[in-house]
């Protein structure tokens, strides 16, 4: 069936009609004959009748009872404005979902006098991380207002700057073993994560200016090759999948290798000893670091310097002299 326009002419003047018309077979060939006459139907209720008669089913479970109604534009006289990224963002607050972060946030600062609940604040900074890796200033300025943030969060544009951001940066920072504790079991209930093994690996990262009042901001070795920067050492405990399982800040100049026991005591008292293999590069080699790890039947897997390799060699070398003239 299909719906066909019919013309009559009365008294002098052209008419217009609908009707519904069927085909159907007949010894002398195909033939149509009209089902229903519509009359004088808009462009709606035609098409509402087509994909009746038809057959055809347009997401009837979304739209029910709703036909969709047609207008013609002029596409040269359209532009596009206020574009505001969507995907991201949405994609970003559904994996907070999934995570709990939401819930714990509320917990961990539940809704005081502020203007803005810090709440969600700190979702805007976990999404921005995730979307655009960049300053609060960024954020602030360009990151937030592009994007479709302050639809989904309930949050106006001109409520969101770069001191407000920072300020919810001091009020997380005392929550952080807290966060540490919630992502590792979050993570590992949706991953199935393991962690009997654990990297252990030490970066640092430099400032341009000065950082006076910042006490950890010390000159050391640089692995930006900024020597002439102050810098903080960031220790980083992963598991073998990659999956962050905490972190430590500590003084630019420190030495990776004094940082070790430190690390592994602050895991161990976090998530409990268990039977986990501890994995380090050669930088974290010292005497009392193999005597921490032997400790309470700790395993590990740590890189060795050449000298120390070269004097394990000779005294192995030594050892089967001895044995043989034994």
């Amino acid at each position: 069936m299909f719906i066909r326009p019919i013309t009559v002419n009365k008294n002098g003047k052209r008419h217009g009609y609908w009707a519904l018309v069927e085909s159907y077979r007949t010894a002398r060939g195909p033939r149509q004959r009209v089902v229903s006459y519509l009359g004088q139907v808009d462009e709606s209720l035609r098409h509402g009748v087509h994909i009746r008669a038809t057959g055809r089913n347009h997401q009837r479970m979304l739209f029910d009872d709703v036909e969709p109604r047609w207008v013609e534009v002029d596409v040269n006289n359209m532009r596009v404005e206020n574009c505001l990224e969507f995907g991201g963002p949405w994609l970003s607050l559904e994996l907070i979902k999934r995570l709990g972060l939401i819930e714990l946030f509320e917990h961990l600062m539940p809704v005081g006098r502020e203007d803005v609940p810090w709440s969600l604040v700190w979702l805007i900074l976990v999404i921005a991380r995730l979307c655009d890796s960049s300053s609060e200033l960024h954020i602030a300025e360009h990151f937030y207002k592009d994007s479709a943030l302050c639809d989904l969060l309930g949050i106006s544009t001109d409520k969101i700057n770069d001191d407000r951001l920072y300020r919810a940066l001091d009020k997380l920072l005392p929550h952080k073993q807290a966060l540490e504790i919630h992502l590792r079991e979050r993570m590992g209930q949706l991953f199935a994560l393991e962690y009997d093994i654990l990297l252990y690996d030490v970066t640092s990262t430099y400032f341009e200016g000065q950082a006076k009042n910042n006490s950890l901001a010390q000159y050391g070795y640089s692995r930006d090759h900024r020597s002439d920067c102050r810098q903080v050492c960031i220790g980083l405990v992963v598991s073998k999948c990659g999956i962050p399982v905490g972190y430590e800040i500590f003084p630019g100049n420190r030495h990776d290798s004094t940082t070790v026991e430190e690390i592994v005591k602050t895991m161990e008292s976090r998530y409990g000893k268990a039977d986990r293999i501890w994995v380090m590069d050669r930088g974290m080699v010292s005497s009392d670091n193999i005597e921490l790890l032997k400790q309470g039947g700790r395993k590990y897997i740590i890189g060795t310097p050449k000298a120390m390799l070269r004097n394990f060699e000779a005294f192995s070398h030594s050892l089967r002299r001895s044995s043989i003239l034994f």
